[in-house]
């Protein structure tokens, strides 16, 4: 069963980022505002992802339809989920620019093996330095 979302968090997201009024968020998600501080893949995907594709990965369906993340077979291919969360797809907005290799390959290994997935291949910084 779906939820349904505003497609409040990628423009909030947008907002906070391009305002430059953030030096540091007080609960250290912002190191500036143009980058996330978070290295953990589970606290950015918490901090990031969640939003819009629910906190158990089951995605949403409302104004706009976010995928589920859970049971994905997309994300076999481990290039897939780091070409999207670098470069966005659809509705998503790219993160490239706001995180770095490390932080990508973090969020993309956790989400490849949670919420059903059980892809063990894991992606390194160097992987993700190649699709940018």
């Amino acid at each position: 069963m779906s939820r349904v979302v505003p497609p409040v968090s990628s423009a909030l997201l947008a907002l906070v980022l391009a305002s430059g009024a953030m030096a540091q968020s007080s609960d250290g998600t912002f190191a500036s505002n143009q980058r996330f501080l978070p290295k953990d893949g589970e606290v950015l995907f918490r901090s990031i992802c969640q939003g819009c594709h629910m906190p158990q990965g089951q995605g949403a369906t409302g104004a706009g339809k976010y995928p589920a993340l859970a049971r994905n077979e997309k994300l076999e291919a481990s290039g897939y989920p780091v070409f999207v969360v670098l470069n966005g797809l659809r509705g998503m907005p790219p993160f490239g620019p706001y995180l770095d290799d490390a932080q990508v390959a973090a969020v993309v290994n956790y989400v490849r093996s949670h919420f059903g997935n059980d892809y063990q291949d894991k992606v390194s910084p160097d992987d993700v330095k190649a699709v940018r």
